[in-house]
């Protein structure tokens, strides 16, 4: 089904233009993802996708799903619901989805604020092999059109969801399933010097300000720092994860 509409004031068009903003997409339960590469990943996910919007003129080198509602829209409409200043001719209507995060190689994050550190998290997490990302609820919302950029569409492979509680989904997973609780903190014994952290662990990187929470520090069983060899005091958050992850991941098969 292809539909074209033509004027900013279509209620439609205000909906998806609500969609960049947190409170627009918590009223509508949706998300919008732009580019090529984006929406033909979401396609391929379990993610439900609603609607593909199409600038005048483009047409997608993918195959859509049978039945999939199209809207096409003159460039100065789609450029208005875009997030993005130049955005690429396609993009879709995305419902969210609560996530179940398992396995035995996890990432929490402790009120990491800036969406694109949290979107490289995700897919720095992806790449390396993790299986899942735990967020406390004071990180940045997953669904930010900078966040979905950032992850470069791992954000439709790697389970991710919010905890009203992280030090004490943590505290579960330790006591629970036994599994080793990774602190990134500056006063943290050296890295490389940790003592083992066995086959399940959660690798936690705090927020970019404050660090990690005196709740969560609690319930680690492991606190650790990288080295910091010249004068920088610390590292980018995304920066440091990638490398602990990374690490701990080396010897995987």
């Amino acid at each position: 089904m292809i539909e074209h509409i033509t004027s900013l004031k279509n209620p439609k068009v205000a909906a998806w233009k609500g969609l960049k903003d947190r409170k627009g997409r918590k009223a509508t339960g949706c998300f919008l993802v732009e580019g090529r590469k984006m929406v033909a990943e979401v396609l391929d996910s379990d993610f439900t996708v609603t609607a593909v919007l199409t600038a005048e003129g483009y047409e997608p080198d993918f195959a859509l799903p049978a039945g999939m509602p199209r809207y096409v829209l003159p460039e100065h409409v789609f450029a208005a619901v875009c997030d993005t200043k130049t955005p690429q001719g396609v993009a879709a209507v995305v419902r969210m989805k609560d996530s179940m995060v398992t396995g035995r190689r996890l990432v929490a994050l402790d009120g990491v604020q800036d969406p694109g550190n949290v979107g490289t998290i995700l897919r720095t997490a992806d790449a390396a092999g993790f299986d899942g990302v735990i967020l406390s609820e004071q990180c940045a919302d997953i669904f930010s059109p900078k966040l979905l950029r950032a992850t470069m569409g791992s954000i439709f492979r790697m389970p991710a969801a919010v905890t009203p509680d992280l030090a004490g989904t943590l505290s579960a997973l330790r006591d629970e399933q036994g599994f080793s609780v990774i602190s990134s903190q500056l006063d943290g014994t050296p890295f490389y010097e940790r003592a083992p952290v066995g086959e399940r662990f959660v690798l936690v990187i705090g927020s970019e300000g404050n660090g990690v929470t005196d709740a969560v520090k609690a319930a680690a069983t492991h606190r650790v720092r990288l080295p910091m060899r010249g004068g920088a005091e610390s590292l980018n958050a995304a920066v440091a994860a990638g490398i602990m992850m990374y690490e701990l991941t080396k010897d995987m098969e």
